[in-house]
């Protein structure tokens, strides 16, 4: 299908800046642009692309300003970023969903499946699961006994959901996640060996909620280990038992999240993250990469760095010194021997 740009500047409530009757029919990266194609630009660093990608139109932020002549259609926008996703979602949508139950999967008889449900081959759904309305289930997924899955849920080839877990409506969860495999939790013997203790908790995921792949989520001991509503979680990361995610909070790759612990509402946590367990963390807060977090972070809206992490502007000034170290240890050297 194509589009002219004066269509799209009408869904996305923005203003052509060129030829209105341009057509485009898929997407491109600015850096990359083929004629026929739409794209944009949000990054300031890539803005030199703009003056010379042939896509046929970019999407623009409204107090963008071009230096020099720009040869191709812009649409003006509040958020380029947004619109952007807004346009993919609507042209992922105009592909159509899947539908029908392959004959090749298993479903238990006591199992509940929803109207307008796909369910592709060599699916297993345990006995007294219930899968809603309009979910999307691929090839050499699992879900176990008593599971719940709420409407619009998308689960992607080989997912494991253990069993008793509960996953919302609207969710995403890629290939290669489990969700409710045991916790790490074993008891140290006099005989220095160690003592499984069993976890008999579950997962419980609300709504809106997007895994990435091979992330995995273990059951709580007792209770349950908690994703909220409209959380994002990137690929390979790792949450443990009776962990709490906050909503709308967001966490980059390879995270590891210790067992108990709560992390609050809004909060953004950037990739390779190590965080210890029963702490809490406040709403808002912003952990930047690779920090390690060794204790509860109370206040809301901090932005902690380093390993152990600290406050933003401390661990920035510190690192001047950090820098340095080896200069200061030659001259204190050149000092003692004076």
């Amino acid at each position: 299908m194509k589009f002219s740009a004066q269509q799209i500047a009408e869904a996305l409530k923005g203003k052509v800046e060129g030829d209105p009757l341009v057509e485009v029919h898929n997407f491109s990266k600015i850096d990359e642009g083929i004629q026929g194609t739409l794209s944009f630009l949000a990054n300031p660093k890539y803005a030199h692309f703009i003056y010379e990608t042939p896509a046929s139109i970019v999407i623009v932020n409204e107090d963008f300003i071009a230096d020099r002549p720009v040869t191709t259609t812009l649409i003006r926008v509040k958020n380029a970023y947004a619109s952007f996703a807004e346009l993919l979602d609507l042209y992922h949508q105009t592909k159509g969903k899947r539908t029908g139950i392959s004959t090749q999967s298993y479903i238990a008889a006591s199992a509940t499946i929803g109207q307008n449900v796909y369910i592709g081959e060599f699916v297993s759904i345990g006995e007294n699961a219930v899968v809603g309305d309009n979910c999307q289930i691929h090839p050499n997924t699992t879900i176990g006994y008593n599971c719940k899955i709420g409407a619009n849920t998308l689960l992607y080839s080989g997912v494991k959901i253990y069993d008793d877990c509960r996953i919302g409506e609207s969710c995403t969860i890629h290939s290669g996640v489990v969700v409710g495999s045991d916790g790490f939790g074993f008891a140290p013997q006099e005989t220095n060996d160690f003592r499984k203790v069993p976890q008999l908790g579950n997962v419980v995921i609300e709504d809106m909620v997007e895994i990435g792949a091979n992330t995995t989520i273990d059951r709580a001991t007792l209770g349950s280990t908690i994703i909220r509503k409209g959380a994002k979680i990137d690929n390979l990361i790792q949450i443990a038992h009776n962990v709490e995610i906050g909503e709308n909070t967001v966490i980059a790759a390879q995270t590891g999240i210790s067992g108990s612990t709560r992390i609050g509402r809004n909060c953004m946590i950037g990739g390779q993250v190590g965080i210890v367990g029963h702490i809490k963390i406040a709403d808002r807060v912003m952990i930047a990469a690779q920090s390690g977090i060794g204790k509860s972070i109370l206040e809301e809206g901090s932005v902690v760095e380093g390993s152990p992490a600290l406050n933003i502007r401390e661990y920035q000034r510190s690192y001047v010194h950090f820098r340095r170290l080896d200069q200061l240890v030659k001259r204190v050297n050149q000092l003692e021997r004076k």
